[in-house]
């Protein structure tokens, strides 16, 4: 089953050009290490992937669901892997099953802040939103 890209225009292009170059083009960008994250909508079954800016942490990958904090609800990507945590990684040319799961209590401030110290405009979206933005951890699935 083929993917969808994200409906924003500029962030499907993004995906388009990390995926066609193993992301030589893409994963730094936005002055941050991206990748392009495949997951399952929680409704219709399909597949969908964006791009998202990362962190890393003891071996494990860092996602914040601000989804630029420009509407007052979480990032459908969020509510989707929320919903069917199994997803496809995609960070330069290694590609991965990981496990998602929403990071609480000390876990999520201690990743909240070492997010925003890489990329301080979460402290603006954070600013312009009623919600606790998500922070996601991604944990590889092993394969045996």
């Amino acid at each position: 089953m083929k993917a969808a890209d994200s409906p924003d225009p500029s962030v499907a292009e993004h995906v388009q050009r990390y995926l066609a170059t193993d992301g030589e083009s893409g994963y730094l960008e936005g002055g941050m290490t991206n990748l392009v994250l495949t997951y399952r909508g929680r409704t219709s079954g399909r597949l969908y992937r964006t791009g998202l800016f990362f962190g890393e942490d003891q071996g494990r990958y860092v996602l914040v669901a601000s989804g630029s904090a420009i509407t007052h609800t979480h990032p459908q990507w969020y509510l989707n892997v929320a919903a069917e945590p199994e997803v496809q990684v995609q960070i330069r040319g290694e590609r991965f099953t990981a496990r998602a799961r929403t990071a609480q209590g000390a876990e999520r401030e201690r990743l909240w802040n070492m997010m925003v110290e890489r990329a301080p405009v979460y402290r603006t979206y954070e600013a312009r939103t009623r919600r606790t933005i998500p922070v996601v951890v991604l944990e590889r699935v092993d394969a045996g």
